[in-house]
């Protein structure tokens, strides 16, 4: 199919962005909203692209926090070509999305506000509890990366707004990480996928389970209880709680395949071979 007719418009600037935005909708990468207008399931009138603005392009460091524009690429990151953004983790995730045609052109903003379950910048950044800026013509907001989907293909951003940056934490070399998703092949959306965040030197502890039929779902009692017991306490018995906790209208099948990605998430980044074990 091909997409219905609408009016396609190059934005210079964030400003002239936001102002087109009050009767537009969006484009960058088009990774996900390209096949859209191609399907007919969106049918915008008009069409703002915002892949060329210079703001939603770079990466800066100011203190703790590194502001990552929205239109920065998958492949990008997955290449290191920001040092900002040269960590292990991040590098691991972004090298992991579909394929790198996909790769070279889908944005980590885009992938935030198109809001798949299954989508691996969500769970990965809510892992880190990073932060997302959202702009409109009228103003700017910060609002948690774990609290932005309301729902699949749902969020908080309102008529007008856009993603404009990700404002990750600096990552150091004292974070323990761990990112797993099973897929039937390399490149697809996994069944089932977890992400794990430790760092002693700030505090941070954070489990997240993904692919899920809404957004992920932060695993907060377990990520305490590993925080003040180390991996030991990631029993089998505590990782099935956990996993139904969070999925409580699952059947077993698919609590048994998020459990398998859940532990694997976790030897990974405690770098044993069974999590509970250690």
């Amino acid at each position: 199919m091909k997409a219905a007719a609408f009016e396609y418009v190059r934005a210079a600037s964030l400003p002239d962005a936001l102002k087109e935005l009050q009767s537009a909708k969006p484009i960058s990468g088009s990774q996900s909203m390209g096949p859209m207008l191609n399907l007919r399931l969106a049918r915008p009138g008009r069409v703002v692209d915002v892949s060329r603005i210079a703001d939603l392009r770079s990466v800066i460091e100011s203190g703790d926090v590194v502001r990552v524009g929205a239109a920065v690429t998958h492949a990008e990151i997955e290449d290191g070509k920001h040092a900002p953004l040269c960590h292990p983790y991040l590098q691991h995730v972004a090298g992991g999305i579909a394929y790198r045609a996909i790769r070279n052109r889908g944005t980590i903003g885009g992938s935030l506000a198109h809001a798949d379950p299954a989508a691996d910048w969500p769970l990965a950044l809510s892992a880190l509890d990073a932060r997302l800026e959202l702009s409109k013509a009228n103003g700017t907001r910060q609002v948690r990366a774990s609290e932005f989907m309301l729902g699949a293909f749902t969020t908080l951003l309102e008529d007008g707004e856009i993603i404009t940056a990700v404002l990750l934490p600096r990552l150091g070399s004292t974070l323990r990480w761990g990112y797993y998703k099973l897929c039937r092949k390399t490149g697809e959306f996994p069944h089932a996928s977890a992400a794990a965040a430790f760092d002693a030197r700030t505090g941070l502890a954070r489990i997240v389970l993904g692919a899920l039929d809404g957004p992920p779902a932060v695993l907060d009692d377990l990520a305490r209880q590993i925080a003040q017991r180390g991996p030991a306490a990631a029993t089998d018995d505590a990782l099935a709680q956990a996993v139904a906790s969070a999925m409580p209208n699952a059947d077993g099948i698919d609590r048994s395949i998020h459990a398998a990605a859940l532990e694997r998430c976790l030897a990974q980044a405690f770098g044993v071979s069974n999590a509970h074990t250690a």
